[in-house]
């Protein structure tokens, strides 16, 4: 489980864990809990993701390779056109190469 936010989600989330265990909340309802605790994944602007592929030096076509996507869609979600904003997966492997290790985590 991840970290929790606040001090508030995680005194929560421990006594949902506790009646879970007392077998008065079913593993089911603990898994929905669970996933209303994950912080959201805010959304990056087009001028982020340029500043994340400018700081590790790479070309569109390298970070597109790296993030196992097409250079159009590279182009198309940065700052030269705006027509496309990341989502789901996609928008969680970027937040994952800009908190982690920088593209080393990907590569």
């Amino acid at each position: 489980m991840r970290k929790m936010k606040s001090p508030i989600l995680d005194a929560v989330h421990e006594t949902a864990k506790g009646l879970h265990k007392a077998g008065v909340m079913d593993q089911l309802t603990l898994r929905e809990f669970d996933r209303l605790c994950l912080p959201p994944v805010t959304p990056l602007q087009p001028e982020e993701i340029k500043k994340i592929r400018e700081s590790t030096h790479v070309s569109q076509a390298v970070f597109a390779r790296l993030l196992n996507t097409s250079l159009s869609t590279v182009q198309k979600r940065e700052i030269e056109q705006k027509q496309k904003r990341p989502t789901g997966t996609a928008l969680k492997l970027l937040h994952l190469v800009v908190q982690t290790r920088g593209l080393g985590v990907v590569a």
